[in-house]
């Protein structure tokens, strides 16, 4: 719910706020949140794990990252409510009056873009999903790598991953946030195929570069969306689009996908996951190719 409705609000405060020609810079912003989240959230457990004993940690100890966090719950709600609406949002109020039931508007004139707008979306949330949460997994479950070395492995490719958002956010600003979109795509559907052989390769050299490819591609994926997403849909409609275009890609993405991982590691199809990264990829491409060119109100 959280992501659902503030990932919406925090690109669109970003992008219809952004200066000529930083829009998706802007708009990037909030997907820095992933990269830095996640590197706080496991460095924090890696610590943990290297100073207490797995029965402490089990006990109290995995309770402290979640309590932690309030200080940023808190400090999100302080910069929430002081937060206005934007200059384009609220020139549109004086045009006329905002439609009464944004969603049913959005699905009745726009349900393509709203396709479109989920399937960019594919790309981002599986292979994350995959290069963490099931790659955690994987690798400290049937490939018996120790938990904080993969931990550590992990942070460090993370690193990749926040250098691919600021990467593909200042060429997006050059070029076009869509084509961008579409080179990680494109990134993301070839590094399917060597993902589970680098995965299941027994040396920690080659997982490690891997997951660093990988997370890279990601990034390429993840820093364009909030310019793109914002493409899509004109001012009166924008938020509800961009969420439930984010929304939608992400259930997609990142819950089906770690399942089918999962399921198809349990069958013995393990070495084909990977495809299930190519397929995201392509989706991710058909949902640029396809979305419908954005009305000149539209744009950021």
């Amino acid at each position: 719910f959280g992501l659902g409705g503030e990932w919406g609000g925090a690109a669109l405060l970003a992008v219809e706020n952004a200066p000529p020609g930083w829009h998706t810079r802007f708009g990037a912003a909030p997907q820095l949140g992933a990269p830095l989240g996640y590197a706080a959230a496991n460095g924090l457990f890696l610590i943990m794990a290297l100073t207490m004993s797995g029965g402490d940690f089990v006990a109290w100890g995995w309770r402290i990252p979640f309590l932690a966090s309030a200080v940023l719950v808190a400090l999100g709600l302080w910069v929430r409510l002081r937060i206005g609406e934007t200059p384009q949002f609220r020139a549109a109020l004086e045009r006329a009056a905002p439609p009464p039931v944004p969603l049913a508007r959005l699905l009745g004139s726009m349900p393509g873009a709203v396709l479109a707008g989920s399937a960019g979306v594919i790309a981002t949330f599986a292979a994350f999903y995959l290069t963490t949460a099931f790659a955690l997994a994987q690798a400290t479950g049937k490939l018996g790598y120790a938990k904080d070395t993969f931990l550590g492995v992990q942070l460090f490719a993370n690193l990749f991953f926040l250098g691919g958002i600021v990467t593909a956010a200042v060429w997006s600003d050059r070029t076009s946030p869509g084509r961008l979109l579409a080179i990680g795509a494109l990134g993301t559907a070839v590094m399917g195929l060597p993902f589970s052989l680098g995965l299941a390769s027994g040396s920690l050299a080659i997982l490690t570069v891997t997951l660093c490819l990988t997370m890279y591609v990601m990034g390429l994926t993840s820093g364009p969306l909030g310019g793109w997403l914002a493409t899509l849909f004109p001012v009166q409609v924008r938020y509800s689009g961009i969420s439930l275009s984010f929304t939608a890609g992400g259930i997609i993405g990142g819950a089906l996908s770690p399942i089918a991982a999962e399921m198809m590691s349990t069958a013995g199809w393990g070495r084909w996951i990977g495809l299930l990264l190519t397929a995201a990829g392509v989706l991710t491409l058909l949902g640029v190719k396809f979305a419908r060119a954005a009305q000149p109100e539209a744009q950021p």
